[in-house]
């Protein structure tokens, strides 16, 4: 008696899914690209055709795997956009992924420089010359006689100007004194322009400080001016604030006129004793 040997299970091992990817990530519009599949149906007469966006960019024929080369439409926007791979037998395998596309900037074209014509030069022609006759004139000047009077500064550094002449060393300002002769202790006062704003403006004659003071919002400033010691002369006044300025001042000291009138009547009176005396011994000598 035959027994029934029971029929032995046989387990199938399922096909991995198809896929479909793209290279380079992202891809530029108008760029090329290489689109790669796996796990597809080898079938005999069928294609794989590959959309973006369901518009056919490359073919190729069926197999497992393998890949093709593909250009991205010109057109084709910034952003994701579907890549999908479709076998023309739906059975041999499809699949799908995203493509992420950049658009480049347009490119930038350089003008060439104009081209300037080349300029010619008319001839230049020279009129003759004409040379007017040689005329000799003798003419006799008289001899002048001039008269130097030179004013002696207090200082080596002073300068025969007056005090309202005044200028800068070192930039665009002005130092003006109030008056051109003072006694000693008489008030002076100097004004200037030209200082930075807020600048410490520093007054200094023969080296000695005479004033001190702060420019305005406009760079001006005014100050009395005090001398320590003062000889009578030409003075220079200096104001320091970041440039320099100069102005000049004469000192003279005051002289008391009945003194003179005193001593001018004194020499008269033995001027006349004198006189005198020689006109009494004269006449004895002609006795």
């Amino acid at each position: 008696m035959l027994s029934a040997t029971p029929a032995t299970a046989q387990t199938t091992t399922p096909a991995p899914p198809a896929v479909v990817t793209a290279a380079p990530q992202p891809a530029t519009a108008g760029g090329k690209i290489t689109i790669s599949w796996s796990g597809f149906a080898t079938c005999r007469a069928v294609s794989i055709s590959f959309a973006l966006d369901g518009t056919q960019i490359a073919t190729a024929a069926s197999s497992a795997s393998g890949s093709v080369g593909a250009t991205v439409p010109a057109g084709t926007t910034a952003g994701s956009h579907k890549l999908t791979a479709t076998s023309s037998n739906t059975k041999c395998g499809s699949a799908g992924s995203g493509l992420r596309v950049i658009v480049p900037p347009p490119p930038t074209t350089t003008q060439p420089p104009p081209t300037k014509p080349p300029v010619t030069q008319p001839p230049v022609t020279n009129p003759p010359v004409t040379r007017p006759p040689v005329v000799t004139t003798t003419t006799i000047t008289p001899p002048v006689t001039t008269t130097t009077t030179t004013d002696t500064p207090s200082s080596p550094t002073a300068t025969p100007s007056s005090s309202t002449d005044a200028f800068t060393g070192y930039g665009d300002g002005v130092l003006l004194l109030d008056k051109d002769n003072i006694q000693p202790g008489d008030d002076l006062t100097a004004t200037g322009t030209g200082c930075p704003k807020g600048a410490t403006v520093k007054l200094t004659s023969l080296g000695q400080s005479v004033g001190n003071t702060t420019a305005d919002d406009n760079g001006e400033f005014k100050s009395p001016v005090k001398f320590a010691n003062i000889e009578p002369g030409r003075h220079k006044v200096r104001a320091e604030c970041g440039i320099t300025l100069v102005g000049n001042v004469d000192v003279t000291l005051s002289s008391s006129s009945g003194g003179t009138t005193s001593t001018l009547v004194v020499l008269l009176f033995f001027l006349l004793i004198g006189a005198a005396m020689l006109r009494r011994q004269f006449t004895g000598l002609r006795r």
